[in-house]
């Protein structure tokens, strides 16, 4: 733990810098890695820089959709400050695992990476829309973006693409081409079975290609499955947090990250090339990754989607908030109660796992914006609602929790137009607009084909959003 900040003035304040001597030297890349965010850096950086073999395992990485932040990385030797709030204070560890920042936008250096003989891993988190998904878990082949790689796959696998399937493609066939052994590709998103999903949007984009080697580039690809679990809020006052980096460490930190101190990763796949050590950082690996991953899912996601929007009906802000109220609280507890009954984990567990969400929920010292968790719901709730409501559908009763977290959404779009942020945003937005109960149909059928003609779902949709105090 860092002196107290009244022991560090701020005139000695200095950039981050290894020939400075802050963090290690940067370790030989060996991990590729898409989504240069918040929390890839809490996360998975993290765990590669509190491996043993860490000296070993460097990670290139590049961003998805944020261009300034690879810029400001390099500018610091790829060094930045991980701040972990706890409810008692505050740690600061410099984090070195990152050899090398880029630009989404810079392809060659994508393609050269996957081409080095030494690249065993690559890793991404580009959120759930990320996988440019249909309503019915394939590849969007009507997007704009998709049918935009398609076609200059088609003509040129090595073309600049877009999306996250086409640029793991195009990877994969530079590999390939140059006659370099199998990597291992781990999607790091909340997303059930992320490694299958990511395979199957690859290879239906190389399918759509009509070309055979990116067909064949596809099929030779190992896939693992992750569930990934540490709250990281947005870094929306980055002033404030490097100033608090700036009074406890003497450095200065133009990307910081603020994260809890909780923080869990189970993994389940081949990595045919090596990984890093990961395991002695805390990491697990098991067989089957379901019961770990459906109780992250619904259980913390689900009940942030719920938080996320109906919180801010009620005045709230951050999730710190929205949990003290006593009414938010009863809904959470509602919906845990609805999700528990599908786990299959032991009761205990379940227990334990709750009131361990409570109180990270309940930390005042992290700021989780709700607006933040509210982003891109038509690619969220199919994966952390939808499977409870079905499953409680089958043993006929309907999910009054679960309900209540699609009207919330429902007038999150009905009432918020300004304020949404999704992947579907014309399309949800004119369904929850109409008519009632037509929009709770409409919205329905868009984050779950045929939900819509569940009567009683929809009945109960409608109740929750008069419950709710909307229209």
């Amino acid at each position: 733990m860092p002196p107290p900040p009244s022991s560090r003035p701020a005139a000695v304040a200095q950039p981050l810098s290894r020939s400075g001597g802050d963090g290690r030297p940067a370790a030989p890349v060996r991990i590729l890695h898409l989504g240069l965010g918040s929390f890839f850096r809490a996360h998975q950086a993290w765990y590669t820089d509190r491996a043993p073999d860490a000296r070993q395992w460097g990670i290139a990485a590049f961003s998805h959709r944020r261009q300034d932040l690879a810029h400001a990385l390099t500018a610091q030797d790829g060094l930045y400050t991980l701040l972990t709030r706890g409810a008692e204070g505050d740690r600061f560890d410099v984090i070195s695992s990152l050899a090398a920042a880029h630009a989404g936008s810079d392809h060659d250096a994508w393609l050269a990476y996957w081409r080095q003989p030494a690249l065993a891993v690559v890793t991404l988190t580009v959120t759930e829309a990320g996988y440019a998904r249909d309503p019915d878990g394939g590849l969007d082949l009507a997007r704009g973006d998709v049918a935009a790689d398609i076609a200059a796959l088609r003509t040129d696998p090595g073309a600049p693409v877009m999306t996250a399937p086409a640029r793991l493609l195009a990877g994969l066939h530079a590999r390939a081409r140059a006659g370099r052994s199998p990597v291992a590709t781990v999607p790091c998103d909340n997303l059930a079975g992320n490694g299958a999903v990511a395979g199957h949007a690859v290879r239906e984009l190389a399918a759509a290609t009509g070309r055979p080697e990116l067909v064949a580039a596809a099929d030779g690809a190992s896939w693992v499955t992750t569930m990934v679990d540490r709250i990281t809020p947005g870094t929306t006052d980055a002033d404030a947090d490097g100033a608090a980096v700036r009074a406890a460490t003497g450095h200065d930190d133009a990307v910081p990250v603020v994260t809890e101190p909780f923080s869990e990763w189970v993994l389940s796949g081949d990595f045919p090339g090596g990984r890093p050590e990961w395991e002695h950082a805390g990491a697990r690996f098991v067989a089957d990754l379901t019961p770990f991953e459906n109780r992250k899912l619904w259980l913390l996601n689900g009940a942030h989607s719920l938080l996320a929007y109906a919180g801010p009906r009620r005045g709230h802000v951050t999730v710190a908030q929205a949990v003290a109220d006593p009414r938010c609280r009863g809904w959470l507890i509602e919906w845990w109660a609805e999700a528990s009954r599908h786990l299959g984990l032991p009761g205990t567990e379940l227990d334990s796992y709750r009131q361990a969400l409570l109180g990270r929920f309940e930390n005042p010292r992290i700021r989780h914006l709700l607006a933040q968790i509210a982003v891109d719901g038509s690619q969220k709730l199919p994966v952390r609602i939808l499977p409870v409501l079905r499953a409680e559908r089958a043993r006929g009763v309907v999910a009054r929790g679960g309900a209540r977290v699609i009207a919330a959404w429902m007038l999150h779009l009905r009432e918020g137009t300004a304020s949404v942020r999704d992947a579907e945003a014309g399309r949800a937005v004119a369904a929850a607009r109409a008519p009632l109960p037509e929009a709770a149909r409409l919205v329905l059928d868009l984050l779950g084909p045929g939900l819509g003609r569940d009567g009683e779902l929809v009945a109960a949709v409608v109740a929750q959003v008069t419950e709710l105090g909307g229209p």
